[in-house]
Parts: C-alpha cells; sequence; structure tokens
C-alpha cells in the first residue's frame, strides 16, 4: 500500500524529531523535511544529518534570510507595526515566509499534507495553517500536538529513548524557557517565565548585553532610506538581511531593544514573552525619524490609525489575506516620498534620534522661523480658529437656549 507523503517544518531539535518519526511510525508516511535558514545563527548542517539518520530521502535546507527580510520584513517595517505597544512581531512575520514555502515544497514533491511542530496552545499553528490554506485550499495539515498525547517533556523523553532518537544533553533536564529565533528578534517564553513577576535571568539573552554593561559612551549611526525602505548605514549600502545583521550587532553591543510583556493570544489566553528586537528597535525609531519629515500630515496620522489592524493581522496570521493586501497597497502608496536620513544615538538601551535630513523634506525653515518671515501671514490664523470654532460655539449657544451649558 502506498504511503502518503508530508512535507514537516524540521529544525533538527527533539520536538520536531520526534514528530519525524512519529509521522513514519503512527501515520504511516513518508516525511520530507524542511528546514529555513531565516538567521537563527545555529549550524543547519546537524538538521541534515539527523534527518539522514532517520532515513529521510528528500531534504530541504534554504538560506532565505534576504527573502525574509526583503519580503516580509520590509512590508512589515513600513506600516511600523507594533502589537499591543510594544512587540514587533518577530515571530509572528517569520511564519508566513515558511507556511509558503512548505506549501510550494508540497506541490514540488507530490506532497498531500504539511506538518509543523506548534502547540495548541500558541499562535504558530494558527499562523502556519492559515497561510498554508490561503495558498493551497486542499492542502492537508496534520498538527501532532493535537492528536498525540505525549503532552509533558518526560513523555518526549521516553519516546525518543525508544525509538532512538539523539537527546540533547540540555533536554534531558527541564528547560528555563523555550526559544525562537530569527534574523529579527529571539523571544523567550514558559518555565521560569510563566510567572509574570519573576524577572528573567541575564544570561538567558543572546543577541544583547543588559544596559546596564553597555558602553558608557555613546555610538552614533545613519541610517538611509529610499521609498520607505532603508538601504545604507553610515554610508555603507548594503542588502536587506546584512543591513539587518549590522543594526542587531550594534543594538545588541548598547543594550537596545529587550522587552517584557504579557500578551493576548490569539486562542484566547495571555502568555507573557521576553523579547530581544535590537536591530529592528533601531531601524523603527529610525523610520518615524524620516517620516517625520517627509509625509503629509494626514497620510502620517492615517497609517498610525492603521498600524494596530495590520499589526494585529500579522499577530493572527493573516498575512496572504485580501485586508493584510489592501492595507499594504494604501500603506506602500505612502512611501514613495519617504526618503532621507535618520542619525541616532545609541547609549545604555536606548535608540535617540539627534537629527534627520531627507531630499523630499516637507520640513520648512521659513514658516517655522520664529524670526520675521515673507511666507506666512500670521493673521489667516484669526479665520482658521474661528472657523473651525464655529461648530463649538455653535454647540455652546444651543444648549444655552435649552438651559442645559455643561459647566
Amino acid at each position: 500500500m502506498s504511503r502518503d507523503k508530508v512535507v514537516l517544518a524540521y529544525s533538527g531539535g527533539l520536538d520536531t524529531s520526534i514528530i519525524l518519526r512519529w509521522l513514519q511510525e503512527e501515520k504511516n508516511c513518508d516525511v520530507v523535511t524542511f528546514t529555513a535558514d531565516i538567521g537563527q545563527g545555529e549550524e543547519l548542517g546537524p538538521a541534515r544529518k539527523k534527518a539522514e539518520l532517520m532515513g529521510i530521502e528528500h531534504i530541504y535546507i534554504e538560506d532565505l534570510r534576504e527573502d525574509f527580510v526583503r519580503d516580509y520584513c520590509f512590508p512589515m517595517f513600513r506600516a511600523n507595526a507594533i502589537y499591543e505597544g510594544v512587540y514587533l512581531l518577530g515571530t509572528s512575520i517569520a511564519r508566513p515566509l515558511i507556511g509558503k514555502r512548505l506549501v510550494e515544497i508540497a506541490r514540488d514533491t507530490g506532497a498531500v499534507a504539511i506538518s509543523h511542530g506548534a502547540t495548541g496552545k500558541g499562535n504558530d499553528q494558527v499562523r502556519f495553517e492559515l497561510s498554508a490554506y490561503a495558498l493551497e485550499p486542499s492542502i492537508k495539515v496534520i498538527s501532532p500536538w493535537r492528536e498525540w498525547d505525549l503532552n509533558s517533556r518526560a513523555k518526549l523523553i521516553e519516546y525518543a529513548e525508544k525509538h532512538q532518537i539523539p537527546i540533547p544533553t540540555d533536554k534531558r533536564g527541564e528547560a528555563p524557557y523555550s526559544m525562537d529565533a530569527n534574523l529579527l528578534h529571539i523571544s523567550y517564553e514558559g518555565k521560569a517565565l510563566e510567572d509574570p513577576w519573576t524577572e528573567p535571568d541575564e544570561d538567558m539573552f543572546r543577541l544583547s548585553v543588559s544596559p546596564e554593561a553597555a558602553p558608557d559612551t555613546p555610538e552614533y549611526v545613519e541610517i538611509e532610506f529610499e521609498g520607505g525602505d532603508p538601504v545604507a548605514i553610515n554610508g555603507e549600502r548594503l542588502s536587506p538581511a546584512a543591513f539587518l545583521t549590522k543594526l542587531n550587532e550594534l543594538g545588541g553591543k548598547h543594550g537596545i531593544g529587550r522587552v517584557d510583556m504579557v500578551e493576548n493570544r490569539y486562542v484566547g489566553m495571555k502568555a507573557r514573552g521576553v523579547y530581544e528586537t535590537p536591530g529592528g528597535t533601531i531601524w523603527l525609531t529610525a523610520r518615524r525619524a524620516v517620516e517625520s519629515i517627509t509625509l503629509d500630515r494626514e497620510a502620517s496620522h492615517l497609517k498610525d490609525e492603521l498600524m494596530p489592524r495590520y499589526a494585529k493581522l500579522i499577530y493572527t496570521g493573516y498575512w496572504f489575506a485580501p485586508e493584510r493586501k489592501a492595507l499594504q497597497a494604501a500603506i506602500d502608496a505612502t512611501q514613495d516620498n519617504v526618503n532621507g536620513t535618520a542619525r541616532l544615538k545609541l547609549y545604555k538601551g536606548n535608540a535617540i534620534v539627534v537629527g534627520r535630513t531627507s531630499p523630499t523634506s516637507l520640513y520648512s525653515t521659513e514658516h517655522v522661523t520664529f524670526e520675521e518671515d515673507d511666507v506666512f501671514d500670521q493673521h489667516d490664523a484669526e479665520g482658521f480658529i474661528k472657523l473651525n470654532a464655529l461648530r463649538l460655539r455653535l454647540g455652546t449657544l444651543g444648549r444655552r437656549t435649552q438651559g442645559t451649558e455643561d459647566n
């Protein structure tokens, strides 16, 4: 009897290695593994070796760092997207790219299903699957965490030992947190962090030093934008991935980009997450500085109104939905004029804007000067104010007539 073929999002870690064997043994599937290099900073060779040891013939390992930053991070940052006031969506924005490649590999290999290691409590299951269904409505999804009974670390290790799956030495004990990394950020959650009152251990962080340990001398950086996207750091033009890599180095050196938050997951529960986004934090600060002198007032305010809706769509997995694409078109229509350079001072956890300039600037020193000028007639302000006050004055007169004037 023929076996169905399934494409597994495979990291080479304990969980996805167990899923690989479970798909082979319990689901009677031939497995194709897909491992994406999106800047997690780990050697991916071991993932290939593990897959080969487990009898996998079709192994996909792809460097998607440029795709990730150019096609996903760049559009998201053009929206200045932040979820619930602080989260720069580092994990969220990686999922549609992985979901897209899972579907494409399934088509290429004749697989009828895709599989992932996201749990039934989290957001990632939604993000992977909404992306897959949007691109291939007939695809089948196998989500082991929603089916099996391996619902504890002890059971996972027992299963691994039974099936001779190599277990990393640091997985035999209780890990203090789970971690997800890519070129935009690292997220930490679970275990010791489940108590929202508990401060994270300093040795947990991978991308940044603490602000206290950062250099005592500030460092200045200039970031150049064209059409809303960054193109250079300190005059050096860089590819999208190289740009973010360099900003991560600068931000991490100065303790920038740490966030500790309790967020509202799409499945309904609150969860505590700790994030490191050093480069992204500098990037967003610089972007807004350049936009401040190049965007029309109402276009800028409209973007700020749209942003929370846009951020929520990414957080909840709707990257490929028509409403996200519609919002993206509106956002991108504002970006032609967003050209210029922001100068920032990096110091002790802070990215401080100290200068901005643009060849397409809307900032007019002639109009804003406190000195004498001949371009702005200050008498015009009186009529402007009276016209805008008309409805307020009529409202007050109406309430007086009815005897209901507010105190």
